[in-house]
């Protein structure tokens, strides 16, 4: 009797074995894919994920289920980066600075003054994408997209002309960017680490006369009040991407075609542009407000700009330089090659 119903169970367990491998629903099961965002929903950033969510949803025929966690609710940029390693969420929306956890070679695209304008930025970013994306790849990461999200600008108390004159002056930076105040102590300006959300008051005490960050940053945090003088010149671009785990991607590959897998791709070049386009607007759109609200643009000559360029030269070796440099060395060669190249083919 006991032989019969070992049997059995034997029959059942291969039966319904069978059943789960044959199954439509098994095999076609919804691959839910939760991304993280420190960026606000309301936000050109938060409405574009918003969109890949419904458009993965709509191409896959609902096989993609994107669970989007807005606003930094899902924790800082290091404790998304330490949850999608392990796997409690699949993807992440990451700075510069989140990324460079991962591969150190993209801060060399935030190093100062050396990436210029939006044409320069394209240039760089299509010449050295796929290498990038390869050394994401390599460390358990799929980039899914790059975006340009406007440019760090400076913002002064009193207005600036010369590197001599931002030395003069107390400028905060960030302390949940590093490496960048690192690379401004090296580069010989009075540093003094600040958190973001303490910068308008450390303004108002005088403990700081100048930050480094987005306009739109700026204008929603009312930092212009104070600090009511921005230069012209472009510090670095402002970059960020969106990344899955590779284990993730596994999975959405074998479960769908590749056509399915190219319009998916498609839908994340669409929403670079989108992001970027957007982002462009809200940043004129943010200066334009400070503007009317007493801004001052100090517009530098090709002259003024230029010593800006040479006086960041002067410290290539200790930027780039030593046991750890604050920017890769040989990502910052490919880019500065680069750039050299596409300027002197339009005669800069």
């Amino acid at each position: 009797m006991r032989t019969i119903l070992r049997q059995r169970r034997c029959f059942l367990l291969c039966l319904l074995m069978c059943f789960l491998l044959v199954s439509p629903l098994f095999s076609q099961g919804v691959i839910n894919l939760k991304l993280a965002s420190l960026v606000p929903e309301n936000t050109a950033w938060g409405q574009a994920i918003n969109r890949l969510a419904a458009e993965w949803m709509r191409i896959s025929n609902g096989q993609i289920n994107v669970i989007v966690y807005h606003g930094g609710t899902a924790g800082t940029e290091s404790q998304v980066m330490s949850m999608l390693r392990s796997n409690q969420i699949q993807a992440g929306v990451f700075t510069s600075m989140g990324l460079n956890q991962i591969t150190p070679e993209v801060m060399a695209f935030s190093y100062p003054f050396l990436i210029r304008n939006d044409a320069e930025y394209r240039e760089v970013i299509s010449k050295l994408r796929s290498d990038v994306d390869a050394k994401m790849q390599q460390k358990g990461f799929v980039t899914l997209a790059w975006a340009h999200a406007g440019w760090i600008k400076l913002f002064t108390r009193t207005p600036i002309i010369t590197p001599a004159d931002l030395r003069a002056l107390k400028l905060g930076t960030g302390t949940d960017d590093p490496s960048m105040e690192q690379a401004f102590k090296l580069l010989n300006y009075s540093v003094v680490p600040s958190e973001l959300n303490d910068q308008l008051p450390a303004l108002q005490s005088n403990r700081i006369q100048a930050v480094y960050n987005s306009p739109i940053f700026v204008a929603g945090n009312q930092l212009f009040g104070i600090a009511s003088n921005m230069s012209s010149i472009n510090v670095a671009p402002f970059m960020g991407g969106i990344l899955v785990n590779t284990r993730a991607w596994r999975t959405i590959e074998s479960r769908l075609s590749p056509a399915v897998i190219t319009q998916l791709k498609q839908i994340c070049k669409e929403l670079e542009a989108e992001i970027a386009s957007s982002i462009s607007v809200l940043e004129n759109d943010a200066v334009n407000t400070m503007l009317r609200h007493g801004l001052k643009v100090v517009d530098l000559t090709p002259a003024q700009t230029q010593v800006w360029y040479d006086d960041t030269a002067r410290y290539e070796s200790r930027l780039i330089g030593g046991s750890s440099p604050i920017f890769n060395r040989e990502y910052y060669i490919k880019i500065r090659d680069i750039l050299v190249q596409y300027r002197a083919a339009r005669g800069q």
